[in-house]
């Protein structure tokens, strides 16, 4: 899942999920150099991101995906997921999403926890433009994805994600309900 997945499965922990976010920035297994909360948040980030990624559903459906979007299905799966939570949020959260994202917003991180200038950056571009509340419209996917395409090193075909998204959405939208329901389920018996 993308920024808004991760955040979600964070509880509604707002340093939780900045430390969540984190985990994208983070390499190797020593923690130690941490707070225990940026801690727990790189795992978190880890335990999602391979729960995702290990998925029998979403396995298949990056698989479909892949002729239209050859080496980065998976990442475009994540974009599409978090469109997907934004546009059902009411039947996973009882707080409206526009409420559980202002708290995201206006959260104050101590800078001196998260040593990384590419994340801080980030992070204060993301909350500035308020890029997660884009999600639940079509071109909040489609700039999520063009903005990531420019990001990854070689060329790709992720500046076609939305439409991507549009000639398969009903397929996205059904293994997104199933992931979902499989994740809400491992995450509360796995509760960091």
């Amino acid at each position: 899942m993308n920024f808004l997945g991760h955040i979600y499965f964070s509880g509604n922990d707002p340093e939780l999920m900045h430390a969540n976010l984190f985990g994208d920035f983070v390499k190797g297994s020593d923690l130690s150099a941490f707070h225990p909360e940026v801690q727990k948040g790189i795992r978190l980030h880890r335990k999602i991101d391979h729960y995702i990624d290990n998925h029998p559903e979403v396995k298949l459906l990056t698989r479909q995906l892949a002729p239209s979007l050859p080496k980065v299905a998976g990442i475009a799966v994540d974009i599409y997921f978090d469109h997907f939570l934004s546009k059902h949020w009411s039947r996973y959260h009882s707080e409206s999403l526009d409420s559980f994202l202002e708290k995201f917003y206006t959260y104050h991180i101590e800078e001196k926890e998260y040593p990384n200038e590419q994340f801080l950056h980030m992070i204060f571009r993301l909350k500035r433009g308020r890029w997660i509340s884009d999600y639940s419209d079509l071109d909040g996917v489609e700039a999520a994805c063009f903005g990531v395409s420019r990001r990854i090193s070689f060329p790709n075909a992720l500046v076609n994600g939305r439409m991507v998204l549009e000639n398969n959405y009903t397929a996205v939208e059904e293994a997104f309900f199933v992931y979902m329901n499989d994740a809400i389920d491992y995450f509360a018996k796995n509760a960091m």
